[in-house]
C-alpha cells in the first residue's frame, strides 16, 4: 500500500458527522444509467472510497450483496450505524488498491467523489480483476459549489480559493496529501485498457437546502478541515465571512441546489 494513500485515509479523520449530513446522497439517475449498461440486476455491487454510505444505499434495493469499502474508521462507523437495517449491505476496512475480495466477484463498481484521492493505475488493475467480464466500472463526481444563488456561489468560491492557496503555502498541509486531477478520470480508464467501452455522461440532480446546510457543505471539504485542525487563524476570519453572507442571503428559507455531475464508465 502507498503511504500516499493512507495519508489521504487520515484527512478524513473528525468531522465524518458534518460529512454525513451535508453531503448529497447518490442520485437514481446513476442507479438507472448503470443498470440499462449492464442490462440485469447485480449479484454484488462494491462501493470504493464509500465515506458514510451516502452512495452505498442506494443499491440495497437491486443488488443482492453491496459492500462498502472504507479504509476511515470514523466514516465508516457512521456507515454501518446508518445502514445497519439493510441486510444485504457490509462495510470493509481496505483500500481501493487491495480490497481483498474474489476475482471476477462484482457487477459493478462505483467511486463516488473519491476517485481522486486513489491511486488510478493501482486502482483500475484492481477494478479489473473484481469485475465480470460486461461488467461496469463508474466514477461519479459533482462540482463546487452547488448551482444556487450567484452570491452565494461567489462567496462559496472565494473560500475555496483562500483554502487551495493556503494549502499550497502552509508546510504542515500541502505534504499531508496526494489528489490526483478529476479532469483526468476519463483519460485514465481509457489508457488502462482494461476496458471494451468508456464514456463520460453529464447530468444534473437537485436537493433540498437551507443556509445551515450549505455551511456545512463547505466545513464537509478536507482542505478546509485540514487547515482547521492545524491553523485555525489562518482561515477562521474567511469562514466567517462566508457564513455571515450565506445567512445573509438566505436566513431561515430552504431553496433547492443543484449539484452537476460528471459520470465516467467503463465496461469491462
Amino acid at each position: 500500500m502507498s503511504e500516499n494513500v493512507k495519508l489521504n485515509a487520515d484527512r478524513f479523520l473528525g468531522f465524518a458527522d458534518i460529512y454525513s449530513n451535508s453531503r448529497p446522497k447518490s442520485p437514481e439517475k446513476v442507479k438507472e444509467i448503470l443498470l440499462n449498461y449492464l442490462g440485469r440486476n447485480p449479484l454484488l455491487v462494491i462501493d470504493l472510497g464509500c465515506g458514510t454510505g451516502l452512495s452505498t444505499a442506494i443499491w440495497s434495493d437491486v443488488s443482492r450483496r453491496v459492500i462498502g469499502i472504507e479504509p476511515s474508521m470514523d466514516m465508516q462507523r457512521i456507515a454501518k450505524e446508518k445502514l445497519a437495517d439493510l441486510g444485504n449491505v457490509k462495510f470493509i476496512s481496505a483500500f481501493s488498491n487491495d480490497t481483498g475480495l474474489d476475482n471476477n466477484c462484482a457487477d459493478i463498481i462505483t467511486c463516488s467523489q473519491s476517485f481522486h484521492w486513489m491511486n488510478p493505475q493501482q486502482t483500475l488493475k484492481e477494478v479489473s480483476r473484481l469485475l465480470t467480464k460486461g461488467g461496469v466500472f463508474a466514477v461519479y463526481d459533482y462540482d463546487w459549489p452547488p448551482v444556487c444563488n450567484w452570491e452565494a456561489e461567489l462567496a462559496y468560491s472565494l473560500l475555496l480559493e483562500k483554502v487551495t492557496e493556503i494549502e499550497s503555502n502552509h508546510p504542515n498541509i500541502k505534504d499531508s496529501f496526494v489528489r490526483w486531477n478529476k479532469d483526468k478520470h476519463l483519460t485514465n480508464i481509457k489508457n488502462s485498457q482494461e476496458f471494451r467501452y468508456v464514456r463520460e455522461i453529464v447530468f444534473s440532480n437537485y436537493e433540498n437546502c437551507n443556509a445551515h446546510r450549505l455551511i456545512e457543505l463547505a466545513l464537509s471539504q478536507g482542505g478546509l478541515q485540514a487547515i482547521l485542525k492545524r491553523d485555525k487563524d489562518e482561515i477562521n476570519s474567511y469562514l466567517i465571512r462566508f457564513q455571515e453572507k450565506i445567512l445573509e442571503i438566505y436566513g431561515n428559507t430552504e431553496f433547492n441546489i443543484d449539484f452537476c455531475y460528471r459520470l465516467r464508465i467503463g465496461i469491462k
